[in-house]
């Protein structure tokens, strides 16, 4: 018997181990995969001496985690902060620039570079205390935090998608993209507030990669764990609640459907049919790709971009999200790349590349978007498929396989829509709780919602901890 059993070793899973390991408690690890880390595994996917992330690779959330400074993470693995945190390309030789410079920022979007300061100059100025109101359940924020959560949600919906707001296409694009990362439609609240709060991110302490990819994180708490005594369970999956009846309190880094599955004999089907409601949103289709060299902008400043962004104008973006949403796939779909070997050079041989990109696709897709992801590129960096050595394609369908937190391809753990975002799974101060004693969701299907923060899973052991143990607080 142990005090504490988690379920899933996803970075929220790591985070509730590490919280309850810390509190003193006696703790498990049962995970499915052979390997631990969740959505921050990395491997060679391509060929033989290049690295990739399977999943996440860019962390705008992971330097603003109150979890990851609690832990001093960054002591332990070394973060690379691009000063260019993220590009936006509208079309070739036109394109907007987010530095984590705010003021520089501000400076190269002509007339709507007030504008811009305007947005985000007070919340990045007052980032600490903003990230701890967001990156927590809505109803459980401190008193102090909520005037933080009215500013976050008066500047979302002004900028609603960009559009109306800026007069120019270099920053309504910039914002378009930032609210696109919500896999909804970008002029919903719900999208904007995603949004504004992945700007304040980008101007205050950047957006890193890591260097020996994602895996470090995984790594670095692994090691914490071990020197705690933790216990892991690898190959092994829960398929019934009753398998964890050993131990008073069990976290689950698991989604409210597989939750309904695994408990469905200990549940009301009432509740058991809430609980299969949460919604799911549109999947991701990605390329791992090994190059001979950097990518070749057009624009050479793109190259310091930790992000880029492509999609066109702002209009264009709004209209490609709600094709994916309808099931559709539009002719210029919203793309995110990335290449990490820019800023950690370890990951390929000398002189050698990769490049780690996706696009949304509708929900359990199983279409090879290869093509339209290197005919984007191509646009903005003529000569970039002379330097292809090899790819490697994950669709959304395979991803629901690959890790079953990912319904149909959704790597967000549930639609981010303005219900959800308020309610997940549950509207209250203790989202996290179920009507289970002791049993606790702490996935990206529950507050504060999606990245790599563990912040799901450090709330969620502390909810369980102060109810078990009848303390305030940890």
């Amino acid at each position: 018997m142990v005090d504490v059993t988690v379920v899933g070793s996803g970075p929220n899973g790591l985070a509730a181990a590490v919280t309850a390991a810390r509190a003193g408690l006696s703790v498990r690890i049962v995970e499915a995969s052979d390997q631990l880390g969740g959505g921050l595994r990395s491997a060679e996917l391509v060929e033989s001496g290049f690295l990739h992330d399977v999943c996440a690779a860019v962390h705008p959330m992971a330097l603003a985690s109150p979890f990851f400074r609690e832990v001093n993470l960054s002591s332990r693995v070394e973060f690379r902060t691009p000063e260019l945190s993220y590009a936006h390309l509208i079309r070739p030789g036109e394109s907007g620039l987010a530095w984590r410079d705010l003021e520089r920022t501000a400076a190269g979007l002509g007339r709507d570079g007030g504008r811009w300061r305007f947005l985000f100059e007070p919340l990045v100025r007052d980032s600490a205390h903003v990230f701890r109101a967001t990156l927590n359940a809505p109803l459980a924020a401190a008193p102090r935090d909520y005037l933080r959560l009215v500013a976050v949600g008066v500047r979302a919906g002004l900028v609603r998608g960009g559009r109306g707001w800026f007069s120019d296409e270099r920053a309504a694009g910039l914002m378009a993209g930032l609210a696109a990362h919500s896999c909804q439609n970008p002029t919903a609240l719900a999208s904007s507030l995603i949004g504004v709060t992945l700007g304040v991110a980008a101007h205050a302490d950047g957006w890193p990669v890591v260097v020996g990819g994602s895996q470090s994180i995984a790594s670095a708490l692994i090691i914490e764990l071990r020197s705690l005594g933790v216990v892991f369970e690898t190959g092994q999956t829960v398929t019934d609640i009753r398998d964890t009846a050993d131990s008073p309190i069990v976290l689950l880094d698991v989604t409210p459907r597989s939750f309904a599955d695994m408990a469905s004999s200990q549940l009301d089907a009432r509740v058991t049919r809430a609980y299969r409601r949460f919604r799911y949103g549109p999947g991701v289709a990605k390329v791992d790709i090994t190059l001979d060299g950097a990518v070749p902008w057009s624009d050479p400043s793109i190259a310091q971009a930790g992000t880029v962004h492509f999609g066109g104008s702002a209009a264009e973006i709004v209209h490609s999200e709600r094709e994916v949403i309808a099931g559709r796939y539009p002719d210029n779909p919203f793309i995110l790349l990335s290449q990490p070997t820019v800023f950690d050079p370890s990951r390929a041989p000398a002189g050698k590349h990769t490049v780690w990109a996706y696009t949304h696709v509708p929900s359990g897709s199983a279409r090879d978007q290869t093509d339209v992801i290197v005919r984007t590129i191509e646009a903005h960096a003529p000569g970039f498929r002379d330097l292809i050595r090899g790819i490697h394609h994950t669709s959304a369908e395979q991803y629901s396989h690959y890790n079953l937190s990912y319904v149909g391809g959704d790597i967000n753990g549930g639609a981010n829509t303005l219900r959800q975002i308020v309610a997940r799974p549950r509207l209250g101060a203790s989202p996290w709780r179920t009507p289970l004693l002791g049993v606790y969701l702490c996935s990206a299907s529950t507050a504060p919602g999606p990245g790599v923060h563990g912040m799901a899973g450090h709330l969620a052991a502390k909810a369980a901890i102060a109810d078990r143990y009848r303390v305030a607080s940890l």
